[in-house]
């Protein structure tokens, strides 16, 4: 400390305030305050008007996204290193399997298309950004409205997110599944729309786990296939597509299937969807009669609307295309403030990793 003529001044000053050795020259807070706006608003822009208003301090845009990816690349690396350590856990026939409680686990994915500036070796910008969300029955409140009807509410969830390989995701989908209790419930249901990489995941992490076909994306692909079969006459479609739904809510499908028979091959690349082969590829996940007889949702809502509050509210604004590094940092971040882990998976690690500095 200096004294001239009455004024203070500390050389250097970023060794004086503990930041010499940080990046951007800013406090580990104010690094953490920042990629808390940046994956709180639809844009880096706004996230930097909010920081001026908020913490009285100006960080341009370029330095908010620069911030993001640092915070969100450590993040995203513990997750790396977490889902590796579980997986290795799996492979070992290691994992706990106690089923001591009561309820069910719940398990849902899905796969959204995410605009990135570079192209894959099919020569597409696009890549599909991996969701999966893990909850029990114990955070689901249930209540009877004024109308005497049951109603339900999900009080929390936790999502990861990942822009890549089957391979790599399903070790980030387990290591959520297992902090979420798997292994400790007796019951596990795994629900997604039916798609084969969901399908073979599920056989080799979740074995034994029931897998269920979203009711609701079934009934999409009834009501598309009726529109062609029927060409889009609606007196004639959507009487034959609710029957069809009906049929399935009940468990015919074996009548269904009958029923479909001799349509299977007429609609043969006239259709996007091929229901017959659908509803079979899937024969062992659509007996929503017993499912809901147990108490089982048989609806993806949850990865659903997941899809909507990660990815395309923050990442799918009009005209935004992405470094795959820098989605996966801000999807990461996204994914922790979400799930309510902003301070036990982004806070925590982020003082611990600065401190070794």
């Amino acid at each position: 400390m200096l004294e001239y003529e009455g004024a203070k001044s500390v050389a250097p000053l970023d060794c004086y305030l503990g930041i010499a050795k940080l990046p951007f020259k800013i406090s580990v807070a104010a690094m953490l305050r920042t990629a808390y706006w940046a994956q709180n608003q639809c844009s880096y822009e706004r996230a930097e008007e909010a920081i001026t208003e908020n913490l009285r301090t100006r960080i341009n845009d370029d330095t908010v996204r620069l911030v993001t990816n640092y915070i969100g690349g450590i993040v995203f690396k513990n997750d790396c290193q977490r889902a590796e350590e579980c997986y290795a856990l799996l492979q070992s026939a290691k994992l706990p399997y106690r089923q001591c409680r009561k309820g069910v686990l719940y398990i849902e994915t899905d796969g959204a298309a995410l605009n990135t500036r570079h192209k894959n070796d099919q020569g597409s910008t696009w890549r599909e950004n991996k969701l999966g969300v893990v909850f029990s029955s114990d955070n689901i409140y249930s209540w009877t409205d004024r109308h005497g009807e049951r109603r339900q509410q999900l009080q929390r969830r936790e999502y990861t997110s990942y822009i890549g390989s089957v391979d790599e995701f399903k070790k980030h989908l387990l290591a959520c599944a297992l902090r979420n209790g798997y292994g400790e419930y007796k019951e596990t249901v795994v629900l997604s729309d039916g798609a084969a990489w969901i399908r073979s995941m599920t056989e080799e992490i979740f074995h034994g786990a029931q897998h269920i076909l979203d009711y609701y994306h079934l009934s999409e692909n009834v009501y598309t296939y009726a529109k062609t079969l029927f060409n889009m006459d609606d007196s004639k479609y959507v009487p034959w597509a609710k029957k069809i739904c009906d049929a399935l809510k009940k468990s015919q499908f074996k009548q269904v299937l009958m029923e479909l028979e001799p349509y299977k091959d007429k609609l043969s690349g006239a259709c996007p969807v091929n229901l017959y082969g659908y509803i079979t590829n899937n024969i062992t996940h659509i007996d929503y009669a017993e499912y809901e007889r147990k108490g089982y949702y048989i609806g993806s809502g949850a990865v659903e609307s997941g899809n909507k509050i990660v990815l395309q509210q923050r990442l799918k604004q009009a005209g935004m295309r992405w470094n795959p590094s820098s989605a996966q940092a801000l999807l990461t971040l996204k994914a922790k403030a979400e799930s309510s882990l902003w301070h036990m998976d982004v806070e925590t690690p982020a003082y611990d990793y600065f401190s070794r500095l």
